[in-house]
């Protein structure tokens, strides 16, 4: 009997993943980028330009890279928007080259100059995309005239956790190789076809089904969830780099704070423990000190995706930055 239940499991994984070979050739062959693709030294990056202005608006998604795609339209009503694929996330090839903040920045710089997006920007980052943007600003400062950072992270407590947290987020790094198997395997797929992200995520019922499929897309593919674990895993290289990143004068900064790390819902663990609550209130604080021009706004609705949870709190921080360089 329980040689029959392992010929049926057996039969079930080589059928999902015979699926998602085949549609993963399919998809590949008939779905072209949205935007296009740039080389940035032995490798491609996909980027897409929307919208009008003097000043471009440059995003930098959180650590699995394509949170952009759900702000993209509505920021190109505001100004110019730039959203990018970093190396490993959606269209954009893979790299050999470390998953640090410094690697990113420098392949995000020669895109922007390959792509002829002139300067000055305004620079939104997301959780880890806020050491990317903060980098960039540090290396580039005449390009950068405002920044957003939305439930950003610092370097001064993520360096120094608690033993506690510390095997937390080792648990995150090895459950993302192990999703990458998953994806391998078409098993990512199977679940997101049948609306496992929408179930555990409603928020995304909000977007467009031709979003959610870039999004979702990207997901399904195994170098994608191996681009989260080299980044994580290189996480901590990335919060030594960034350390010089503190100091930006008056520069018009607005540092967007979720109100928990997840929020509460049936069934799903409510990440709200008291030392991840004190380093989160640390951290915003850390934030604040970036700039005598420093504010923040509140995402009282939103866990730690703010731009799935709440996207208007971000539209309305870009405005706010506009408004001060503006005037």
């Amino acid at each position: 009997m329980l040689s029959n239940l392992f010929n049926w499991q057996s039969l079930i994984l080589l059928g999902i993943t015979t699926y998602h070979q085949i549609t993963s050739f399919q998809e590949n062959s008939k779905i072209p980028p949205i935007g296009k693709l740039i080389d940035v030294g032995g490798h491609k990056l996909h980027f897409y330009v929307a919208g009008e202005g003097e000043i471009t608006i440059i995003v930098d998604h959180s650590l699995g890279g394509i949170d952009g795609y759900f702000l993209v339209e509505e920021l190109a009503k505001i100004s110019r928007v730039c959203i990018y694929d970093r190396a490993g996330y959606g269209s954009s090839q893979s790299s050999n080259k470390p998953r640090t903040s410094e690697q990113i920045v420098k392949e995000l710089h020669i895109l922007l100059q390959k792509a002829e997006i002139e300067p000055p920007y305004i620079l939104v980052g997301d959780s880890f995309g806020s050491y990317n943007m903060r980098l960039y600003a540090h290396l580039f400062p005449a390009e950068v005239v405002g920044m957003i950072l939305t439930d950003g992270l610092h370097e001064k407590q993520m360096l120094s956790m608690s033993f506690s947290l510390q095997l937390l987020k080792l648990f995150f790094t090895i459950s993302f190789f192990i999703a990458s198997l998953g994806a391998a395997l078409g098993i990512v797929r199977f679940l997101g076809i049948i609306g496992i992200f929408e179930i555990l995520k409603k928020e995304l019922r909000q977007f467009p089904k031709t979003t959610l499929k870039i999004v979702k897309s990207s997901f399904y593919s195994s170098r994608h969830w191996l681009t989260m674990f080299r980044e994580m895993w290189s996480l901590n290289t990335s919060g030594h780099q960034v350390k010089k990143a503190n100091d930006f004068g008056n520069l018009p900064i607005i540092n967007i704070k979720a109100a928990n790390f997840l929020k509460p819902r049936w069934g799903r663990f409510y990440f709200s423990i008291t030392p991840a609550d004190k380093l989160r209130d640390a951290i915003q604080s850390n934030l604040l000190l970036l700039s005598t021009n420093c504010e923040q706004l509140l995402a009282t609705k939103s866990g730690h995706f703010v731009w799935i949870d709440e996207p208007e709190v971000i539209l309305a921080a870009v405005r706010r930055v506009l408004e001060k360089v503006e005037n």
